[in-house]
């Protein structure tokens, strides 16, 4: 996630189930993050082991598909509220109701007043919370399934939302030269349809189990990360003419700690992907106020020169639309600054569908790559702004820091991963065997779970593949007379043979045994 942390300590495999605070101790990000890590990682497992890989509460399952055929408008989708569990992570349909305003003085202004606030029973494809499907893009619009069925099915990630997405989560009270606080992690669900072609199905009328099947055999290819990427720190050539305060034998020479984010930007096969990198895990962001050409004009400038925009930074015009649907943009240069005006010129003009609807608020990231790493005495050349991937070789980024890329990997625009520089030790923290050879590592993120929802045939055709549990409470049966009398009878000999005497004193227990004897 691009937030501005430390370091992320969170590993499943060490077994670790809460962390402890210990009393005059300086308090970490990370640590506090590890216990949320801890927690929904638990929850989220327990949710997965009795629910399965998806799954609905039976009497108020969600995103139940309908399909409406678009006889003067374009295909679209219902898509009904309620929840679901995709591997453990809850996804809820629920369209919020509207506001409801003050209302008018006039009795009109109170009844139209009172239908806008009527709840809508249902989401469609188009309008969708983090869909953001477009109409004018052929690859958006629905397949016809009068040519062929196709499976509609739910894409659930998680990603990280900073105040300059969401200025809601800015105190306004800390003032705005005060940085963001605390971001969020987003749930993300994508209602998407997909051909039966894709999951190799070649019959025309296929029945629920083959479609299911079908489909986990897709989504687990989907689901893994092909891509693995170790990390290293390496003394850098010009490392004696760094008049850097740290050791003379330290191989990352950088003046702060860092955490590094390596993040796949166009996905692919090796010789299409590209990359880029960002010393501060790519939380350096400025909400946009204005485009105008390649001129933009920002809410706020960094709080400080290591924060700041500078010319020759490579960034990414983005919004909210954009970071959901994981589509890479063109990286863009930073060619002039008018600090006074907080504008900077770049070196093209964003793309026309990005940036331009404030409602999505638009905001530029900052990456610190300016060109690619030197490889056989020559610089890489970008590739869109960013670099390209070279596989099997050591990739220097920056003060020591270097990447290898495993051969054989296929790429995902978002994966990430991410690599704590620490001037103490002079060096990175990644894993390593017992020879201290790094070891290749999947990415971090981005997480991806799917479940499939429906096969569309067409208009009243659809055929459910949601599926759905019972709560596990339920009544109490009443006990029969037998029964009772059984319990009453237990309990009595449990109380005598806890107290012999029956509550009685001694003296009234002797008294009685004497009496019973004299008879």
């Amino acid at each position: 996630m691009h937030a501005d942390l430390s370091r992320l300590t969170f590993r499943p495999q060490r077994r670790y189930s809460a962390v402890i605070a210990q009393q005059g101790r300086v308090q970490l990000d990370a640590d506090i993050n590890e216990q949320t890590a801890i927690q929904l990682h638990q929850a989220r497992t327990l949710a997965a082991d009795l629910i399965g890989r998806h799954g609905g509460p039976r009497d108020a399952a969600g995103f139940r598909i309908e399909y409406v055929g678009g006889k003067h408008d374009i295909d679209t989708l219902f898509i009904h509220g309620g929840r679901y569990y995709v591997d453990g992570i809850l996804c809820d349909a629920t369209r919020p109701a509207p506001g409801v305003p003050v209302p008018d003085d006039d009795a009109a202004g109170q009844e139209r007043e009172q239908d806008a606030a009527a709840p809508p029973a249902y989401w469609t494809y188009w309008d969708q919370p983090d869909g953001f499907r477009d109409p004018e893009k052929p690859g958006d619009r629905l397949p016809s399934p009068a040519q062929s069925p196709f499976v509609v099915y739910l894409k659930v990630w998680e990603r990280a939302v900073s105040a300059a997405e969401d200025p809601a989560l800015r105190e306004v009270a800390l003032g705005a030269a005060m940085p963001d606080t605390a971001a969020r992690v987003k749930v993300v669900w994508q209602v998407l349809p997909l051909s039966l072609a894709a999951l190799e199905i070649e019959e025309t009328d296929p029945s629920k189990e083959v479609v299911r099947a079908a489909f986990d055999k897709w989504a687990r290819k989907q689901a893994a990360p092909a891509a693995r990427l170790a990390a290293r720190s390496e003394r850098p050539d010009h490392a004696d003419e760094d008049p850097c305060l740290v050791k003379p034998d330290a191989r990352y020479r950088g003046p702060e700690n860092q955490l590094y984010r390596v993040e796949v930007h166009a996905g692919g096969a090796a010789k299409d992907a590209t990359f880029k990198w960002s010393r501060e895990n790519g939380s350096v962001v400025f909400p946009v106020d204005e485009l105008d050409g390649t001129w933009v004009r920002l809410a706020s400038l960094g709080h400080d020169d290591k924060l700041d925009l500078d010319v020759g930074d490579h960034v990414e015009v983005t919004d909210t639309a954009y970071a959901s649907r994981l589509e890479p943009l063109p990286l863009l240069r930073v060619e002039e600054l008018d600090l006074p005006g907080r504008r900077v010129r770049l070196s093209a003009e964003p793309a026309p569908a990005v940036g331009r609807l404030p409602h999505l608020n638009p905001f530029l990231r900052r990456w610190d790559h300016h060109e690619g790493p030197r490889r056989k005495g020559r610089t890489t050349a970008l590739k869109g702004g960013a670099i390209p991937v070279a596989e099997g070789e050591w990739l220097p980024l920056e003060d020591g820091v270097e990447v290898y890329f495993a051969k054989g990997a296929t790429y995902r625009t978002g994966d990430h991963w991410i690599v704590p520089a620490r001037t103490a030790t002079g060096s990175v923290e990644w894993p390593t065997d017992a020879a201290r050879r790094p070891l290749l590592q999947g990415p971090s993120g981005i997480v991806r779970g799917f479940a499939p929802l429906a096969l569309v045939k067409g208009e009243g055709g659809t055929v459910d593949l949601r599926l759905a549990f019972n709560p596990l409470a339920s009544s109490i049966p009443a006990a029969d007379e037998a029964t009772l009398a059984a319990e009453e009878q237990a309990r009595r000999e449990e109380q005598l043979a806890e107290d012999p005497s029956g509550g009685r004193s001694q003296t009234t227990a002797d008294a009685e045994a004497a009496a019973e004897g004299d008879e």
